[in-house]
């Protein structure tokens, strides 16, 4: 069996999260980081020391190298559309932080792109490797709990380190709320019940401001409506997200932005008990009630259901959310570059995931101020 051919990566930008994320890329056999570029700060070149690369003076001279394969962006929303079409004019693939661009004609272009010359022009969108993501998408695609029916996203954001001149605000540089943050719960989304359409979408100012500070949408995905809300107004230790999805016969309350914890609430029978165990392994389970008898007939939506118990369960409460983050950019990473490698590998996420999340949050943005 011949050696892999080993890959090239270089990083556009590289403040705390570029080095976050590269520490996690470089632990995929057979890459090797070949520079950085895009970024002045000193702690930059610190890093790039420390995994013996080079601090390029410009992006172009890091764009040159023979040995360059793939580029990872970790810039401001502004600058992805140019950095990501100036990698790939010099035949690179591209990884690029969330979100895509900054709107749709950019997005398209971008992906449109890529796809003509064969490269990967992909969106950091990690939240599907993360194994609650699949075990929710069982748990509606077999109706355990019965029907899926309602669904929130709650982002009570921490807005300590983001001063009023930071970036962020800007809508010019971020593209507001919606487009800098919000996609990666419309694509979280999107997996689990298919594309969506936005319905409706508010906006909220800061008092006697410009900033925006406040938004939240609606989105349909057929006959379901999911509410997404993110505020940036916390002080940094009261920072947290939460996510409830309603099933006929029951809930799940999804806790932190990467989600590591959850409560399944639900009237089950025997096997249904069996199946969330099995779904949910090692997890903590509560029998809130038996029933037996005439007790066990139970009706809603007028439909007629049998039940065993009423059952509570806790899973992943000990998991580490900065450990699990970091292996699920492991994780993307190493489908990416297996794609490299292998053309007709399945990937878990594509170029089309990147540019449908782009387009919801640009349709929520234009909704919100209409």
């Amino acid at each position: 069996m011949s050696e892999l051919k080993e890959l090239g990566l270089g990083v556009i930008g590289f403040g705390g999260f570029g080095l976050f994320a590269t520490q996690h890329f470089l632990q995929t056999p057979n890459v090797k980081l070949i520079g950085i570029a895009g970024s002045q700060r000193e702690e930059a070149t610190k890093a790039a020391n420390r995994f013996g690369a080079t601090h390029f003076d410009t992006i172009d001279e890091l764009l040159a190298q023979p040995d360059l394969d793939i580029v990872y962006i970790a810039t401001p929303p502004f600058l992805h559309y140019e950095q990501s079409m100036q990698a790939l004019r010099a035949g690179k693939h591209v990884i690029c932080e969330k979100p895509l661009a900054m709107n749709a004609e950019q997005g398209r272009e971008m992906v449109a792109y890529a796809e003509s010359k064969g490269l990967l022009m992909v969106t950091n969108l990690m939240q599907r490797y993360n194994p609650m993501f699949e075990r929710i998408k069982t748990l509606i695609d077999k109706k355990i709990l019965g029907e899926f029916l309602h669904g929130y996203f709650e982002n009570y954001a921490g807005d300590e380190g983001l001063a009023p001149q930071h970036w962020f605000w800007n809508r010019e540089l971020s593209g507001g709320i919606f487009i800098e943050h919000g996609v990666h719960f419309f694509d979280m989304f999107a997996g689990w019940l298919g594309e969506g359409k936005v319905e409706a979408a508010q906006v909220c100012k800061r008092d006697g401001t410009d900033l925006e500070d406040q938004v939240n949408a609606t989105v349909r995905y057929g006959d379901t409506l999911v509410n997404f809300y993110h505020g940036f107004t916390q002080v940094g230790r009261m920072d947290r997200q939460e996510m409830r999805l309603l099933f006929e016969r029951g809930d799940v309350t999804l806790q932190e932005w990467v989600p590591t914890r959850a409560v399944i609430r639900g009237l089950v029978d025997e096997s249904g008990t069996r199946a969330l165990m099995d779904l949910f392994p090692e997890s903590i389970l509560d029998i809130s009630a038996n029933y037996g008898g005439k007790d066990r007939a139970a009706r809603g939506r007028n439909k007629e259901f049998e039940i065993a118990q009423q059952v509570q369960i806790r899973y992943g409460f000990d998991h580490n959310k900065m450990h699990l983050y970091g292996e699920l950019l492991r994780l993307m990473f190493r489908d990416q570059t297996s794609a490299i490698r292998y053309p007709e590998t399945h990937r878990k996420i594509t170029e089309q995931n990147g540019l449908i999340s782009l387009l919801t949050a640009v349709d929520a943005d234009r909704l919100a101020r209409k």
